[in-house]
């Protein structure tokens, strides 16, 4: 079953909709004190994870490419709630940009203690017709981008006895999707480069780990991908599209002393779909 959508739509690229409370009370661990790197923040699912960080009482440094106006609403709304936050733009795809951001982000207010690589692009382009320079465009920003902010958080994090680093994947690394190719194997790359991190940095007190989201509604996508998210539901024991605080709540708990003995893991949030036989 193929769960391609129909139209490219970036990471970063929420839309004008305002994001919306949690559908429910959630009690949070507390991460008071913590300062937290989101990137992508601007995007739909980035926008949640910060929201959730700044619930749990971390600041929140808001990433952005494209999207400054969403980054900053977000930002906003953490300050009016009595949070802190900050937004900064960088194009990640560039080394000296990652690097960049997180220096900056390490100097905004205490040591960075979380770094939760989000910001991806997911183009649908057939492999057949892909280019070289296509496939670049998606794993620069998605697998090369969460090479470089690791590794420059991994020598912030280093020197104030450690941190947590948590990269967002997709259940399309291990379940293909039609017109993906790209976007798959840069993902399935992120799971390993998480487990890889997480070998190599634990001695250093850093913890890595990889969030595979499932389907996450948006607004509109109904509209735009009827059958799609039809096909969704039916499949899911949980009956329903993944919403973005889900991924947000699970970054906070594996960024929490509850997952302190937690690393290299990849900790799928789909609601079940994945579950499902394919035969």
């Amino acid at each position: 079953m193929s769960m391609t959508e129909p139209a490219p739509r970036p990471d970063d690229d929420p839309g004008s909709e305002a994001f919306p409370l949690p559908t429910a009370p959630v009690r949070l661990p507390d991460l008071t004190g913590q300062v937290v790197l989101v990137t992508g923040a601007g995007g739909w699912v980035g926008q949640g994870i910060a929201l959730r960080f700044a619930a749990a009482g971390a600041g929140v440094v808001a990433h952005y490419r494209t999207s400054a106006d969403a980054a900053k609403a977000v930002v906003a709304r953490i300050v009016e709630r009595g949070g802190d936050a900050i937004a900064l733009g960088g194009d990640l795809s560039h080394e000296a940009e990652c690097q960049q951001v997180v220096r900056e982000a390490a100097a905004w207010r205490g040591p960075l203690t979380a770094l939760v690589n989000n910001a991806g692009v997911q183009p649908v382009q057939p492999l057949a017709g892909m280019t070289a320079a296509d496939w670049s465009a998606v794993v620069d920003t998605n697998l090369t981008a969460t090479f470089a902010c690791t590794q420059a958080a991994a020598v912030v994090m280093r020197e104030h006895g450690g941190g947590t680093i948590t990269h967002i994947a997709s259940i399309e690394a291990t379940q293909p999707a039609a017109s993906h190719a790209h976007y798959c194997a840069s993902k399935a790359a992120v799971v390993m480069h998480a487990r890889s991190a997480a070998l190599e940095y634990g001695p250093d007190g850093i913890r890595v780990n990889a969030v595979s989201p499932g389907l996450i509604g948006r607004p509109g996508l109904e509209d735009a991908w009827p059958d799609g998210v039809r096909r969704w539901e039916h499949a899911a024991p949980a009956g329903r599209l993944g919403r973005a605080e889900d991924v947000g709540d699970a970054c906070v708990f594996l960024a929490s002393p509850m997952a302190s003995f937690i690393s290299g893991h990849n900790l799928v949030v789909d609601g079940g779909v994945s579950a499902r036989p394919t035969w």
